[in-house]
């Protein structure tokens, strides 16, 4: 059996509720979240493969990176939350191991390949070109990187995963993996999930208003695997919904996770 995910724990009783980031994340992403959630339920904060502090591989694989997860659940099904890239792991461990997931929540993807982002070929090349060898500091590494990520949010984000090790310095994530496989990345793998039932328990599908990841065009790929799905639509949000809008995101899972079955996805 291949080396299992590396995850957190936060809360020591209630049902369990496990975390799936998104591309170039880690599970403390979602802490700010899991800490609010934490006095009702024992939160996983789980690194996804290739990234944090999980084992990486050779390739990218939707239904490989789903397999990791439900290892995570064996023994003690759970809620399972995951957003874009980690939300798509989510649903294929659903589909694959419906006995698994009590319930599921989906953060602003569809299950649907998507066209190139030029967003995600631009991190990855200016990653890429980061000259690790000669880097000073964490400040030199954020001017480097702002030359083509002008943002300083986004940049945040991505040199979270810039680590030292000793005199060196290295990128946590597989950076090769993730850079070659983008095209994977942003697939859906329709085929592999061919012989699977729709997932029967509640789907809460949580999008933000300024993103183009959920839309209305994708409600019928999402209704027919998912029949119990609600759609929540949050306000002056972006794809990174739990991060721009986390009390409502709290709020959303509060009520979804203290539903009773029958009720839950109404």
């Amino acid at each position: 059996m291949a080396e299992q995910l590396h995850a957190r724990v936060l809360g020591d009783s209630g049902s369990r509720v496990v975390f799936c980031h998104g591309l170039f994340g880690q599970g403390r992403n979602w802490t700010q979240i899991a800490k609010e959630l934490s006095a009702d339920h024992r939160v996983v904060l789980a690194d996804m493969p290739d990234h944090g502090r999980s084992p990486w591989t050779e390739a990218f694989d939707y239904v490989g990176a789903a397999e990791r997860v439900a290892e995570l659940l064996v023994g003690e099904p759970a809620a399972l939350v995951g957003h874009s890239m980690g939300g798509k792991i989510a649903m294929i461990v659903a589909l694959l191991h419906p006995e698994l997931v009590e319930r599921l929540c989906v953060v602003d993807v569809a299950p649907t390949a998507y066209a190139a982002h030029s967003d995600f070929e631009t991190f990855v090349t200016a990653m890429r070109a980061m000259d690790l060898d000669t880097l000073t500091s964490r400040d030199d590494a954020d001017t480097q990187l702002a030359q083509d990520v002008p943002d300083p949010v986004v940049r945040g984000f991505l040199l979270q995963n810039l680590r030292r090790e000793g005199d060196a310095w290295a990128w946590q994530l597989n950076l090769s993996v993730l850079g070659d496989d983008l095209d994977e990345i942003r697939d859906w793998p329709d085929a592999a999930l061919a012989g699977c039932a729709p997932y029967s328990e509640p789907v809460l599908w949580v999008g933000g208003d300024r993103s183009d990841y959920v839309d209305d065009d994708h409600a019928p790929a999402m209704t027919a695997l998912f029949p119990r799905v609600r759609r929540v639509t949050v306000k002056d949000a972006g794809h990174w919904v739990h991060s721009e809008k986390p009390g409502i995101m709290v709020e959303l899972l509060e009520r979804f996770l203290a539903a009773d079955q029958s009720e839950s996805a109404d």
